[in-house]
């Protein structure tokens, strides 16, 4: 009773936390009182005080995201997290040119009432909740595959940005976040999606039972909104392990109009996980710990094995800082960009030999040497979905075409004869030295010819992965080829200049303006 008395003196209330911002007579999560806060002092039975217990995990990350500054960020953490921004909301803007986020914002708008708080990407006039905002904006960035990738493999942007912006969106004019706060807040959120990754060697590798960022990117979503809320550490666990119970997808539904759902969705319920734990929802105090004979977080790794999270610093960096993040070229599976790149090598030695672009009846056989993994070994794709996770479309194209773009998934390149024609003449192994992980893979592509001659190209390293990353030059590019199918070019311009500058603005009403 002691126990239970003191807990609600002390209440776990955002409106009593004194480091919160966020204060709006209009907003539900700033009007919470402490239900016993009318008994004085007097009336509360006292109690020793015994030695403090050594935190557990869930509980320094929980410490984590209340009490890491701006201050933690350096110069190549916020370099590195402004790309990330950028090139998530270009990819976010030309995926809603898709059939599936046009789906996912009519459901919203249909299903649920009005309620014009936060924008959707591109869209002038249109809003919604912030919560909704979030999934569809997190729906288009993943529509087309395009978002960037981490390793352990997961899709860390785009289950973090739509939330964190549609909070943004959600707070009073005269209490937005500085462009620092809305970058510490982005950062928090991508360092525990890492941190949580690299604790299961099993996370290291392509994923075969469900899809990473419908679990650490709801996670990450929880932890980011956590922080802008400026909840307390309590709060920031709860909210964390909230999150838990709103994660996962299996891969079941991988190259169907269903994956982008999981982005979507790790958006929305890691905000939602947020809001809740402001108003005072509690949940377990050891999700992120190893205790024997309950799952935790250990539910979705086997061999989950945490470690507490310490403050950043000198031998413990953020993550981002230690391992740049992979950006896609042309919207598809990571994994295809190994054997695109490899197969472009041949297309343009052919051309340069002075043979000319391949043609179907000149090849015997085309051999793709490429990692095991299911859900991307498809050889005859039907549908843009399909075909952005097959090792064998891809080849293909890039051995016709001399690249793979945007425009190789439209229906009618996907129903090319001639493209059909190399896929019949595919073959794949599986070598044993090329493991299904994006750090340690190679793609390699070997063509036959009918005369008898073998032309071979491997590729261990493509540009635009972690190892060989996008310079600034060609991501803007990137940007501008997919924010122009929007906006027109000044506001194009005026948004990579919003997002260069973001940790020099006072507040990031100018960003949240321009995605409009």
């Amino acid at each position: 009773m002691i126990l239970t008395l003191q807990k609600h003196l002390t209440g776990f209330y955002l409106a009593e936390n004194p480091k919160t911002s966020f204060r709006s007579q209009k907003s539900p999560y700033v009007c919470c009182e402490s239900p016993v806060s009318y008994l004085s002092p007097s009336c509360v039975p006292s109690v020793l005080e015994s030695p403090s217990p050594e935190p557990t995990v869930t509980r320094s990350f929980g410490k984590f995201i209340c009490e890491v500054t701006p201050q933690h960020l350096s110069p190549v953490v916020l370099d590195r997290s402004k790309r990330m921004v950028l090139d998530s909301i270009g990819v976010g803007l030309i995926g809603t040119s898709t059939q599936v986020f046009q789906l996912a914002l009519q459901h919203c708008q249909h299903m649920y009432g009005p309620d014009g708080v936060s924008s959707v990407y591109g869209l002038k006039g249109t809003r919604l909740s912030p919560t909704l905002a979030a999934f569809v904006n997190g729906v288009a960035t993943h529509s087309m595959d395009f978002d960037d990738t981490w390793h352990p493999a997961t899709h860390p942007s785009g289950a973090v940005l739509p939330a964190v912006l549609a909070l943004s969106d959600m707070m009073p004019v005269n209490h937005k976040p500085s462009g620092l706060d809305f970058l510490l807040a982005f950062n928090v959120g991508i360092e525990i999606q890492g941190r949580l990754m690299r604790f299961s060697n099993e996370a290291h590798n392509i994923p075969k039972r469900f899809h990473p960022p419908s679990v650490v990117g709801t996670m990450g979503s929880a932890a980011a909104c956590a922080r802008l809320l400026s909840l307390d550490d309590v709060q920031c666990s709860h909210a964390l392990a909230i999150a838990a119970s709103l994660s996962g997808a299996p891969m079941a539904n991988a190259a169907t109009q269903s994956k982008p759902l999981h982005i979507g969705n790790a958006a929305r319920l890691g905000l939602e996980a947020a809001l809740l734990a402001s108003r005072g929802l509690e949940a377990s105090a050891f999700v992120l710990d190893d205790t024997p004979g309950v799952a935790g977080f250990s539910a979705f790794y086997e061999d989950y094995a945490p470690q507490r999270l310490e403050m950043p610093n000198e031998n413990s960096p953020f993550l981002l800082e230690v391992q740049d993040m992979g950006f896609k070229r042309f919207p598809a599976h990571l994994g295809m960009h190994w054997v695109a790149d490899a197969a472009s090598s041949i297309n343009k030695l052919l051309v340069e030999a002075g043979t000319g672009s391949l043609l179907p009846d000149q090849v015997k056989e085309i051999l793709i040497r490429v990692p095991k993994s299911k859900y991307i070994n498809r050889p005859f794709p039907e549908s843009d979905h399909e075909a952005r996770h097959s090792f064998q479309f891809n080849a293909c194209t890039a051995l016709l075409d001399g690249d793979v773009t945007v425009q190789s998934f439209t229906p009618a390149a996907i129903e090319r004869p001639e493209l059909h024609a190399l896929l019949n003449c595919v073959r794949v192994e599986h070598p044993h030295d090329n493991p299904a992980n994006f750090n340690l893979m190679y793609g390699e592509v070997q063509v036959t010819l009918r005369g008898g001659d073998m032309v071979t190209s491997r590729c261990d390293t493509f540009y635009g992965h972690w190892r060989k990353p996008l310079t600034n030059e060609s991501l803007r590019k990137k940007f501008r080829d997919n924010a122009t199918t929007v906006f027109p070019s000044e506001q194009v311009e005026g948004l990579i200049e919003a997002v260069e500058n973001l940790d020099r603005m006072d507040d990031c009403t100018l960003l949240l303006s321009k995605l409009q």
